[in-house]
């Protein structure tokens, strides 16, 4: 079974997933990252989940298109979307002090 570490707080949070597991779906469920991890749609589109990859990356699968929408340049500097991967090995990771998005082009103004 994959272990994740999350660092949150100036803390490690360790547990086991089941190989083949979203951490997303285990959090929604209030399992192993929940609370520690930070999501929303689930949907790979309004990138709360995003997160540094510390160690393991190479393991993952190549980014899909709604991360590649979403993240852009910050998937060269180790930035995923937790809700678009499915762990199969061990994986370290930090949702804090992220390179901030950038301002969205494809939001349309409601007063417009």
């Amino acid at each position: 079974m994959p272990t994740i570490v999350i660092h949150a707080g100036g803390a490690q949070h360790r547990g086991e997933v089941p190989e083949n597991t979203n951490l997303v779906v285990k959090a929604g469920i209030k399992q192993f990252p929940f609370p520690h991890l930070k999501y929303r749609c689930g949907m790979g589109q309004c990138g709360t989940c995003t997160s540094h990859i510390l160690s393991g990356a190479e393991n993952l699968p190549e980014p899909n298109w709604k991360e590649k929408k979403v993240l852009g340049e910050r998937l060269a500097l180790g930035y995923r979307l937790c809700c678009q991967l499915w762990v199969k090995h061990d994986l370290e990771l930090t949702q804090e002090n992220l390179v901030p998005a950038p301002p969205r082009t494809d939001v349309r103004d409601p007063h417009n």
